[in-house]
C-alpha cells in the first residue's frame, strides 16, 4: 500500500487507493464497450475477429498501463472510435487497400507520432490548426458514425434512386436497435455507469431471445491472436504513396489524442496555467500506443474521453489508469460473449457516440462565414463522400481559400497553407479516395 502510495503520489494529489480504484472501474464500465464494438467494425474489414478482440484488449492494456507508470495520469486509452471506422470503410472497404497495409499505414503514423513527441513540435502542431478545422474533424467523424450505425442497424439501407432510404422497421435487428439506443440515452441521462456497455449487452441478450442469435458462452480461453500478430506490410503502406492516409490518421489521432488529455486533466484539476505538467510524457504512452497495437492488429490507440468519467468519481492519479488496464486483460476471457454481439447491438452504442461527437459544433463561430463554412464543408463530405480523408482534404482547403479571398490571409497559420497545399496537389494528380 505505501508503495503504491509512494509511486504514484496519492496524497500529494489528495486522493487514495480506494478513490483511485473506483474511479478506476468507472472509467472501464464506460468504454469497455469498445472490446465488442472494434472487432465488429474492423471484422468487416475482413480482420478475424477473435485475433481483433484479444488486440483490442491487449492494445488497450499496454497504452493504459503505459499512461499509468510512466505519466501517472488517469487516462485510459484504447483502440478509437472513428479512427476504426476510417480504417475499415474509407482505407480498408473504400480504397479497396488491404488491412495489413493498413496496419502498417497506421505503424507509420504512430512512429511520426513519436518523432515529433520527442522533438516536442506536436503541441506547434496542434496549435498551428484552427480550432475551426479541430472542432469539424470531431463532428464530421460523429456523422460518419451516425452513418455507419444508421446502416448496420438497417435503419438505413440503399436505395438506387436515391442512394439511401429508410429501412424495414418491422425487422427484429432494427426493432432492437431502437431499443438498444433509447436504454443507452435513458441510463446516461440517470448517471448510470456503463450506459453504453449495459444497452449493448441487452440487446445481446434480446437478440438470444428473438433475433435468432446463438448463446455459447461468456467464459473462455483468448482466442489466438496469431491472424493479426505482426501481419502489418509496411513496406506495402509506403510503396503505394498513400501519403493521404497516413496524413490523415496522423491529424485524427493528433487533435483527437491532444485535445482528450487537456480536457480530462482540465477537469481533474491537473492543469497548471493552464499546461500539463508531463505533457510529453503522456503524448510519449499515446504514441507508443499507437505502435504497439498495429503490431498486435488493431487500429489506432488513443486517449479516451470517457476517461472523465473516472476523474468525475475522484481519479486523480496512474493509480485509476492502472485498474482500467488491469480490468481490460481481464476481459481477454469473455471471447465468446464477444463474438456473440451482432452488429446491430453495437450499432446503438455507434450512433449514440456519433451524438456526443456532434456537440463540438456549439463551438463554431457561426458569425464568421469564413470559419463556419469550412467547418460545415468538412462536416458534410466525411459522410457525403465515406471519406474522412475527403471530407478535412475540403475543409482545409476551403478555409485557407475563403481567408485569402477575403483578405484574410495572414488570419491563416502556415500549418494550415501546408496541409492545404498537399492535399490540393493530391486532388490534382492524384484524384480522390
Amino acid at each position: 500500500m505505501q508503495l503504491l502510495e509512494n509511486f504514484f503520489k496519492l496524497k500529494e494529489n489528495g486522493t487514495d487507493i480506494r478513490t483511485e480504484l473506483i474511479a478506476g472501474l468507472t472509467t472501464f464500465l464506460t468504454m469497455a464497450y469498445i472490446i465488442f464494438v472494434n472487432p465488429a467494425i474492423l471484422g468487416d474489414a475482413g480482420m478475424p475477429k477473435g485475433a481483433v478482440f484479444v488486440a483490442t484488449c491487449v492494445a488497450a492494456a499496454i497504452g493504459t498501463l503505459i499512461m499509468a507508470l510512466y505519466a501517472n495520469y488517469p487516462i485510459a486509452l484504447a483502440p478509437g472510435m472513428g479512427l476504426n471506422a476510417y480504417f475499415a470503410y474509407a482505407v480498408v472497404k473504400g480504397m479497396g487497400v488491404s488491412w495489413e497495409v493498413a496496419l502498417g499505414a497506421v505503424f507509420i503514423s504512430g512512429c511520426l507520432f513519436i518523432v515529433v513527441s520527442l522533438v516536442g513540435i506536436r503541441g506547434m502542431i496542434v496549435n498551428g490548426i484552427p480550432p475551426t478545422i479541430r472542432i469539424a474533424i470531431t463532428s464530421g467523424i460523429g456523422l460518419f458514425l451516425g452513418f455507419i450505425a444508421l446502416k448496420s442497424s438497417g435503419l438505413v439501407v440503399a436505395n438506387p434512386a436515391t442512394f439511401v432510404q429508410i429501412g424495414d422497421l418491422h425487422q427484429i435487428p432494427v426493432i432492437l436497435s431502437i431499443i438498444g439506443f433509447l436504454l443507452i440515452v435513458v441510463l446516461d441521462h440517470l448517471k448510470v455507469k456503463g450506459a453504453i456497455l449495459i444497452g449493448i449487452l441487452t440487446v445481446t441478450v434480446l437478440s438470444f431471445l428473438v433475433g435468432g442469435n446463438t448463446f455459447t458462452g461468456v467464459v473462455a480461453m483468448p482466442p489466438s491472436i496469431e491472424p493479426t500478430l505482426f501481419k502489418l506490410d509496411i513496406m506495402g503502406a509506403l510503396s503505394m504513396g498513400i501519403l493521404n492516409i497516413v496524413l490523415v490518421f496522423f491529424l485524427v489521432e493528433m487533435f483527437d489524442a491532444t485535445g482528450t488529455m487537456m480536457g480530462v486533466a482540465n477537469r481533474a484539476g491537473l492543469l497548471v496555467n493552464g499546461k500539463m505538467a508531463r505533457l510529453n510524457k503522456a503524448l510519449l504512452a499515446d504514441s507508443t500506443a499507437i505502435v504497439a497495437g498495429t503490431l498486435l492488429g488493431t487500429s489506432s490507440t488513443t486517449a479516451y474521453v470517457e476517461s472523465a468519467a473516472g476523474v468525475q468519481a475522484g481519479g486523480r492519479t496512474g493509480l485509476t489508469s492502472l485498474a482500467v488496464g488491469i480490468l481490460f486483460l481481464a476481459c481477454l476471457f469473455i471471447s465468446p460473449l464477444a463474438g456473440a454481439v451482432p452488429a446491430y447491438a453495437t450499432a446503438p452504442a455507434l450512433f449514440y457516440v456519433a451524438g456526443l461527437m456532434l456537440r463540438e459544433l456549439v463551438h463554431l463561430n457561426w458569425e464568421d462565414s469564413t470559419e463556419s463554412v469550412p467547418a460545415v464543408i468538412t462536416v458534410l463530405m466525411i459522410p457525403f463522400t465515406y471519406s474522412i480523408a475527403n471530407g478535412i482534404a475540403f475543409g482545409f482547403i476551403s478555409y485557407a481559400a475563403l481567408k485569402l479571398f477575403t483578405g484574410r490571409a495572414k488570419q491563416v497559420p502556415v500549418m494550415v497553407w501546408v496541409i492545404a497545399a498537399i492535399f490540393l496537389f493530391k486532388f490534382i494528380h492524384l484524384g480522390g479516395d
